[in-house]
């Protein structure tokens, strides 16, 4: 059976699976040669423009740099540097938006060019062949060099892994994608550059055959590669059929050599390395040249383009640039630029975006050129999809699970596998587009796998410091060991005694001697020792009752003192209350006055609760009834008249001489709290028919009329009356602590001043206590509210006595037998209280009327 190699040599070539035959469209740009696009006037590099890490900026803002001087640096293998590409000035480092299908932005260096394009040093290894592999693979690293087929895998990194692993060098210049001539015409035109790259890779590789793959739709670059290849070199011209997608790396060494890559793995684990057409041509410019990668060949392909071909593009100029050199005219209806072909470009999201290590193909396809899909319809599951993927996947089951953000499911059914060559999109009969699907799937697990990694690292280092934590303390313990016993040795070397040892067996003898003989403070024994005696006494005298004189005397002299000390207080307290009597202001009398009739309220009605008394009154003054009454000013000369009266009886027992106009019956004694109820009642009664009768009081003086009787006898509830007094004895104890003062009280007299009868003599030498008449007060005041709100009265009223000046005839007798109840008594006098002070502060002029006695 003949090896691989050999079947290779004979010309045999194998298939894949699935594939198709979309138009080519390549004749549109293959035609003429490659031109250089020239220099912009801004450079826009991205930092990384590869598969790997990006690497260190070492220039600054406002740096002038060389053609070709590295701008970033890195040392490991997957990280390749840029260069700038033309001679000029930072003007920026900032974010810009990149060509990347998500249409981000990455941090970028922009370059303002000066157009002298000034090259600084290189190093050049034109003599290669007598070079280390090593040396030209650091060399290929330095010049930046990634793969330019699309991937952008670093290509060091990948000739690092294939040294001595591989036996099979593959050469891709299949270029199978539609409108993308750049290998084609790179081939045409510089295919001596591109033999010369194909030899420096079999140096540094050494394999045992090398394959150049191309498709039979590139006749010329075929004529041109077979030209330059001589028989030493050891290279086949593999010539394949145009099938897309056949220009991919797993594809291709499936057609070219019968072996398969597994998934998720590299072409380097079967013997075989591919690298592409246009990376070898940018190796023989490094190594031979000493160019590092600053440019690379870019179709302009599309009926938008007037000038269509390829150009020598340097990395960082801006696609805006190209279009407005070229004769970009946009479709007014839909304007289009992609990078790439049209199966697996993408669409930029504006022009100012710069050429990078991977773009080989701008795209401005009109409309009728290129359709735009429609809208996404369901999917039919008709299988195309599956019978062309060359990858032999499911892609109906792919979307599926990636729309339903199954990643699991997507790595199950080998997502990763997927080339993203679209074959699948183009051939869809619902335009659905599953490539788009398969990327965001992808950047997902790619995101999550990432995450993942940064939670093991962490896990990782967090074990390693606490396993350092460990060992560290480990140390120091054996440290403090040795230390110890270095320390006795020196000591018993020396002769002396462990000074630490001596300390310890020092305390441990000390807390011996405290746990066998405890020792006791002296306070504390001699305490012990009185306690014991005093114990042991009541114990020996038993019966014998203990003396307490001295403890007897010492509380009589405080209680003694106490009294004195509370006497004093008083006899302070009343000198004080003398004082203040003696010298009255305006607010005590006041005080006085209020309380002095607080008192003979509560004498009154505890009178009035004890007994029944009638009240026989001698014809009074004449009132003519028939005149309306006003109940404002009768109100208001009420209250004035009480208030001088209190306070003429208070300054002075005052004996009044008048004409005789009125004649009382005073032959029963009248007690002053019984006289005061009985007025209170009638002032009360008086009110409330004024405001239930509108009547006005007529001040002139008429002829008097005979008046109804009035029956006075009162009936009062025994249970209520003895509640009314506990309740006032217990108020009257608590205001006796505040303030004592002595009131003489005097029944209510006439105001007359002209003739009048002498009044009733009132007996005023009983002494009143102050707390115990505002505490009646109070209690009559609350009842008197309680009372108003359960029930209305229906009092008549007979008119106070005349102030006129002149003789009043005798008028006729009233009976003033009132049934009198006590709780109505005190309700009336405290509505009748509270109506007279608001009309006295309402009708102050009223005052001027009424003389003084």
């Amino acid at each position: 059976m003949l090896s691989i190699i050999e079947q290779i040599k004979q010309g045999k070539l194998w298939d894949f699976h699935g594939g198709i035959h979309p138009a080519e469209n390549k004749a549109l740009s293959s035609k003429q040669p490659i031109k250089a696009a020239g220099i912009p006037h801004e450079l826009v590099l991205p930092l990384k423009q590869h598969i790997g890490s990006r690497g260190d900026i070492i220039v600054n803002i406002g740096d002038h740099v060389l053609k070709g001087q590295p701008l970033t640096q890195g040392d490991i293998a997957m990280c390749v540097p840029i260069h700038a590409p033309s001679s000029g000035t930072i003007t920026a480092i900032e974010q810009r938006t990149t060509a990347h299908p998500s249409g981000l932005t990455d941090l970028c260096i922009v370059i303002a060019t000066d157009n002298q394009d000034t090259w600084c040093q290189t190093k050049q290894y034109p003599d290669y062949q007598d070079r280390d592999p090593a040396e030209l693979i650091e060399a290929i690293r330095l010049a930046g060099i990634a793969g330019l087929g699309g991937a952008g895998f670093p290509t060091a990194r990948k000739l690092q892994g294939g040294l001595g692993n591989v036996d099979i060098l593959i050469i891709n210049a299949a270029e199978c994608e539609p409108y993308i001539t750049a290998d084609d015409r790179l081939m045409q035109d510089y295919a001596d550059e591109v033999i010369e790259g194909v030899r420096i890779l079999r140096h540094i590789i050494a394999p045992k055959l090398t394959l150049i793959g191309i498709e039979d739709n590139k006749p010329e670059a075929i004529k041109a590669l077979e030209a330059c290849v001589s028989e030493d070199d050891n290279i086949i011209i593999r010539v394949i059929p145009t099938k897309y997608p056949s220009g991919s790396s797993k594809q291709l060494v499936k057609l070219l050599t019968g072996r398969e890559v597994p998934s998720q793995a590299r072409s380097t684990s079967i013997g075989v390395i591919m690298q592409n057409i246009g990376t070898a041509f940018a190796i023989k410019r490094a190594i031979v040249n000493g160019e590092p990668l600053i440019e690379r060949v870019v179709t302009l392909t599309g009926e938008a383009f007037k000038q269509r071909g390829n150009v020598f593009a340097l990395l960082g100029t801006p696609i805006a640039y190209l279009l407005e050199k070229f004769g970009y005219q946009a479709d007014k209806k839909y304007p289009r630029v992609i990078i790439g072909g049209s199966l697996m470009g993408f669409t930029l999201p504006h022009a100012n975006v710069p050429i990078t290590k991977i773009t080989n193909c701008i795209l401005t396809p009109k409309r009728k050129e290129l359709p735009l899909h429609t809208y996404e319809m369901a999917c039919i599951r008709c299988s195309a999809c599956a019978d062309v993927c060359p990858s032999s996947l499911l892609p109906q089951q792919l979307q599926w699970y990636a729309k339903d953000k199954d990643y699991d499911k997507c790595e199950e059914y080998n997502l990763s596998d997927c080339i993203e060559c679209g074959a699948c999109a183009y051939v869809c009969p619902s335009e659905i587009p599953l490539v788009q699907y398969y990327r965001q799937a992808k950047a997902e697990i790619w995101e999550r796998k990432q995450d993942e990694m940064s939670a093991e690292r962490a896990r990782q280092r967090f074990e390693a410091k606490q396993q350092r934590m460990e060992r560290d303390k480990a140390d120091r313990e054996n440290r403090f060991a040795k230390a110890a016993t270095d320390r006795r040795q020196n000591m018993a070397a020396s002769g002396g005694d462990d000074a630490v040892a001596a300390a310890i067996a020092r305390v441990k003898a000390k807390q011996a001697a405290a746990a066998t003989t405890p020792t006791i403070k002296p306070a504390v024994a001699a305490a012990i020792a009185k306690a014991k005696a005093k114990q042991a006494a009541s114990t020996s005298e038993a019966n014998v009752e203990p003396d307490n004189s001295e403890m007897a005397a010492l509380r009589k002299q405080r209680k003694l003192q106490a009294r004195e000390q509370k006497a004093a207080k008083h006899a302070e307290l009343m000198q004080q209350q003398q004082a203040d009597t003696d010298q009255p202001s305006a607010q005590n009398t006041d005080k006085k006055d209020a309380v002095a009739a607080a008192v003979a309220r509560a004498k009154a009605r505890k009178a009035a609760q004890q007994a029944p008394m009638a009240i026989d009154a001698e014809p009074v003054t004449k009132v003519n009834t028939d005149a309306a009454i006003d109940p404002k000013k009768a109100a208001v000369a009420a209250a004035v008249a009480r208030a001088k009266a209190r306070k003429a009886a208070q300054q002075a027992p005052a004996a009044i001489d008048a004409e005789p106009v009125t004649e009382v019956n005073t032959d029963t004694a009248i007690d002053p709290k019984k006289a005061a109820v009985i007025a209170a009642v009638a002032r009360a009664k008086a009110r409330k028919a004024a405001q239930q009768a509108p009547t006005v009081i007529d001040a002139e003086p008429v002829a008097a009329e005979p008046v109804t009787e009035v029956n006075t006898d009162a009936a009062v509830d025994p249970k209520k009356a003895a509640v009314a007094a506990a309740v006032a004895r217990a108020k009257a104890r608590k205001a006796a602590q505040q303030a004592q003062v002595s009131i003489e009280t005097q029944a209510p007299v006439n105001d007359a001043t002209t003739n009048a009868a002498p009044a009733a003599e009132v007996n005023t030498d009983a002494a009143v206590d102050p707390k115990k008449a505002a505490v009646a007060a109070a209690v009559a005041r609350a009842k008197a509210r309680k009372a108003a709100q359960q029930a209305q009265v229906s009092i008549e009223t007979q008119a106070p006595v005349n102030d006129a000046t002149t003789d009043a005839t005798p008028a006729a007798e009233v009976n003033t037998d009132v049934v009198i109840d006590p709780k109505k008594a005190a309700v009336a006098a405290a509505v009748a209280r509270a109506k007279a002070r608001k009309a006295a502060q309402q009708a102050n002029k009223a005052q001027s009327n009424i003389e003084e006695e």
